[in-house]
């Protein structure tokens, strides 16, 4: 408990005073002589005698809870409101059917898809070595094969983003409602458009940045918007583009042809980055190596964004002032109230 104003307090030595001046008073008061006082000492005292300083005696308390009142008695409690600088952050994760080939990842044999789950379920979560963990970021994940599709809206809420990574499924060769392709600008288009509706500032939480990691394995072999058209979307709402290659090596060129699939996905992935102001890495697509080549990237990623957290203290104040006011006019209130009836005193 803390005064606000405790200069007030200083008004209390005006009670003692009136105290002193009222019983200095009442023994000045005029008496009639009497030559024998022992019948009226018999006749004992009235309820109305017993009382009779009684008014003023409220009169003194009201008074000083009056004072007490005007000194301003507070209560703060010391509060830390803490503003989240995150980043948004999409995840665009090809699933479409050559996700399947083989990778080893921490020393066991999966699938590039499985391997590349475990790898950004690490980049969000931690590993409590070199990952911290994203906790305080606007994260999505966007799934793509014939068709681009949200697996999981941009959430702060990541206790069930491991739930949505799990669904992230190769289509069975036999889906009728997928045939495996690569629907690549489409998803990159669905994720500049999630993130550019992403809104700033919502219950003390403001973006810091937005960014795509696109990964994938090959080059776009179905969709309506072309990778460089997600791309220029992606750059016109402030968006960097971070692109993963994880498919296979480029190959020397033949005499009958001028390119392969690998150095063409190279290409655009590294068109795209550029066009953004984003980074590009390639990952080997076999082996441990590649593996190891998932957790690095990630690990620089997660170096590249940082989001930040700005605690800000303040005391929040509760005011007692108003019940020593109330008390204190009640007090002279019934102080008055008494002396003008029960207490009468006819001077």
């Amino acid at each position: 408990m803390t005064l606000a104003h405790p200069w007030f307090l200083c008004g209390l030595a005006i009670i003692p005073i009136l105290t002193l001046s009222y019983f200095k008073k009442g023994k000045n008061h005029r008496t009639i002589g009497y030559s024998d006082l022992s019948s009226l000492r018999l006749s004992g005292q009235s309820i109305r005698q017993h009382f009779i300083h009684l008014p003023f005696l409220l009169m003194m308390l009201g008074l000083a809870l009056l004072i007490i009142g005007l000194s301003r008695p507070q209560e703060g409690i010391e509060k830390t409101e803490q503003i989240s600088h995150g980043i948004g952050i999409e995840i665009v994760v090809d699933r479409s059917g050559s996700m399947a080939a083989p990778l080893i990842y921490d020393r066991v044999k999966m699938t590039r898809l499985d391997a590349v789950k475990r790898a950004f379920s690490r980049f969000i979560f931690g590993d409590n070595k070199k990952l911290g963990g994203r906790p305080n970021d606007l994260i999505g994940i966007i799934a793509y094969s014939q068709f681009a599709e949200t697996i999981c809206p941009l959430t702060l809420a990541h206790d069930t983003l491991e739930d949505f990574i799990s669904l992230i499924r190769i289509p069975a060769e036999d889906d009728p409602l997928d045939d495996g392709s690569t629907a690549m600008g489409d998803a990159l288009a669905l994720a500049a458009a999630r993130l550019h509706e992403a809104g700033n500032g919502e219950g003390g939480y403001e973006l810091k940045s937005k960014i795509i990691i696109l990964l994938t394995d090959g080059i776009q072999t179905s969709g309506q918007y072309s990778p460089m058209q997600g791309a220029k979307l992606a750059k016109e709402w402030g968006i960097k583009v971070y692109t993963i290659y994880i498919g296979d090596k480029p190959e020397a060129a033949g005499f009958f042809r001028r390119g392969n699939r690998g150095a063409k996905a190279i290409k655009i992935l590294q068109n795209i980055a550029d066009e953004t102001g984003g980074l590009f890495w390639q990952a080997r697509s076999d082996g441990a190596d590649g593996g190891r080549d998932l957790q690095k990237i990630t690990a620089t990623i997660d170096k590249l964004e940082k989001s930040e957290i700005e605690s800000i203290r303040y005391m929040d104040y509760r005011e007692f002032f108003q019940r020593y006011i109330i008390m204190g006019l009640s007090c002279i209130s019934i102080a008055f109230g008494l002396r003008w009836t029960i207490l009468e005193v006819v001077r």
